[in-house]
C-alpha cells in the first residue's frame, strides 16, 4: 500500500520517531510562471518575469530562511531546528530559482565527480553515474529508483548505460516536467520517468523497487533517517542502495568559527539545513534497517593513483575541468565566467527583462561556488561520500 503524507520512516515494519514536517509548511507554495519546454537561458528568465512578483516572493522567502544565523554563527541551533521544519518549502523555493542556472552553467546532471584529467567534464559526470549502475548491478528488465532525481541528466545516462527502468522522485514540480520532456527528446521515455513527491513519505508501494541509488541529493532532507527509512521500505528484500552523499569529513572541526562560516555559507547556497559527518550518515543507514557493505570518499586521494593524474573535485569551479579542453561550459563553471554571468543578469535584470531577484539567485550561487572551493581546498567537506547499503533478505515486510 502506498505511505500517507507525513508518515514516519519504516524500518523492518516498525515507525521510527525520525521527525516529521509540520502540515503548513508541506502545503502547496506558489511558484513563478515557467516554461518547462524552453531551453534558452534568456527565455527561461523572460517567462518568470511576466510572474516577476512570484519570482521575487521566492527569493525573498528562501534568503529569509537564513536571516536567523547569517551574520552570528555561534549558536546556530534554533535556525537549524527552524530549516529542518521548513526543508521542503526552502528546497523547492531553491530550484526554482536554481535550476535555470544550473542548466546554463552546469548541464542537466547537477552533481560533482572525480576529476581525472584525461576526461572532458562530461565524460566524468557520466563516469560517475555509471559506476552507482555497476556496483548496483543493473540490467534491463529491473525497475531502479533514483531518489532525488532533479532535471533527469543521471537517470537518462543509467538508464541507457544499463536497460534499467528508472523511476525518479522530485518534490520540484518545474523540474519533474523537465524530466519528461528531456526523457521525450532522448528517445528514453520508455525507460525514464518521475513523480512529483517528498522523498520522505513516497508514494510508491513497500518492496517495489529493484533498486535504488541517489546522487547527493539526500542532503536536503530534515533529517537522512527520513530519507533513508523510505527507501530501505520500498527496496524488495536482498535490494540494494547506493549513493554519493555530501557530509562534512574528519577534519572538520565546529568550533573553528572560520570553517564554520565556510560551512554555513555553503548549506547556504545549496539548501542544506544541517551538513552531517561521515559517522552520522552510516550510523543513519543502521538505524533504520539498512546492511552496510562498502563505503568511502571518492574525493579522497587514491593511494595507487599518482596526484597529477586527478584534479580536485572541485576543479570546475577554478576553471580546471578535466581534461581543460576549454569548451563553453568550462567558461561558464570558471569564476571568470560566473562573473561575466552575474554582470550579464544584474543588466537584464535592471533592464527589466529578468524578473526582481535574479540577481540575488547569481550573488547566492557564487557564494555557494566559491565556499564549495574553499570547504574541498581545506579538506573540511566532500560531494561524494559513497556507500553501499542492502536490505537484509531477512527484512521483516514494511506495511
Amino acid at each position: 500500500m502506498s505511505v500517507p503524507a507525513n508518515s514516519e520512516p519504516l524500518v523492518n515494519g516498525t515507525k521510527q520517531a525520525y521527525g516529521s514536517i509540520p502540515p503548513s509548511v508541506t502545503e502547496s507554495i506558489p511558484t513563478p510562471k515557467q516554461d518547462p519546454s524552453a531551453n534558452d537561458f534568456l527565455k527561461r528568465l523572460g517567462v518568470k518575469n511576466t510572474n516577476a512578483d512570484a519570482h521575487k516572493a521566492v527569493v525573498d522567502s528562501y534568503y529569509a530562511g537564513w536571516d536567523a544565523d547569517r551574520n552570528d554563527i555561534v549558536d546556530t541551533t534554533a535556525a537549524v531546528d527552524h530549516r529542518r521544519e521548513t526543508a521542503q518549502k526552502l528546497t523547492n523555493h531553491f530550484y526554482d530559482m536554481v535550476t535555470d542556472f544550473y542548466e546554463y552553467g552546469w548541464g542537466q546532471s547537477f552533481h560533482f565527480a572525480v576529476m581525472w584529467k584525461n576526461l572532458s567534464f562530461d565524460h566524468a559526470v557520466a563516469r560517475h553515474e555509471d559506476y552507482l549502475a555497476l556496483k548496483l548491478g543493473l540490467k534491463r528488465g529491473q525497475k531502479c529508483l533514483d531518489v532525488g532525481c532533479g532535471v533527469g541528466g543521471p537517470m537518462r545516462e543509467i538508464a541507457s548505460f544499463s536497460g534499467s527502468t528508472i523511476v525518479g522522485i522530485n518534490n520540484n514540480a518545474y523540474q519533474v516536467e523537465r524530466v519528461g520532456i528531456l526523457a521525450e527528446r532522448s528517445g528514453l521515455s520508455a525507460l525514464t520517468s518521475a513523480i512529483k513527491g517528498d522523498f520522505t513519505a513516497m508514494p510508491f508501494e513497500s518492496e517495489s523497487f529493484d533498486a535504488a541509488y541517489s546522487i547527493e541529493a539526500c542532503v536536503h532532507a530534515p533529517r537522512l533517517e527520513m530519507v533513508y527509512g523510505e527507501v530501505f521500505r520500498c527496496l524488495k528484500a536482498g535490494s540494494y542502495f547506493a549513493n554519493y552523499e555530501w557530509v562534512t569529513t574528519e577534519k572538520y572541526d565546529e568550533s573553528n568559527l572560520v570553517w564554520k562560516k565556510i560551512m554555513h555559507d555553503l548549506e547556504e547556497g545549496n539548501s542544506i539545513a544541517k551538513l552531517y559527518t561521515i559517522p552520522e550518515c552510516l550510523q543513519a543507514l543502521k538505524n533504520v534497517g539498512f546492511e552496510i557493505i562498502e563505503y568511502r570518499d571518492l574525493a579522497a586521494p587514491h593511494p595507487d593513483v599518482p596526484k597529477d593524474k586527478i584534479n580536485p573535485w572541485y576543479a570546475p569551479l577554478t576553471g580546471k575541468s578535466g581534461s581543460g579542453q576549454g569548451t563553453l561550459r568550462d567558461f561558464r563553471m570558471s569564476p571568470f565566467g560566473r562573473a561575466v554571468t552575474d554582470v550579464f543578469v544584474t543588466v537584464i535584470e535592471g533592464l527589466k527583462i529578468a524578473p526582481p531577484g535574479t540577481r540575488k539567485v547569481s550573488k547566492l550561487l557564487n557564494l555557494a561556488a566559491d565556499q564549495l572551493v574553499a570547504a574541498g581546498e581545506l579538506e573540511l567537506f566532500t560531494p561524494m561520500f559513497f556507500f553501499l547499503a542492502r536490505k537484509p533478505l531477512t527484512a521483516a515486510k514494511s506495511a
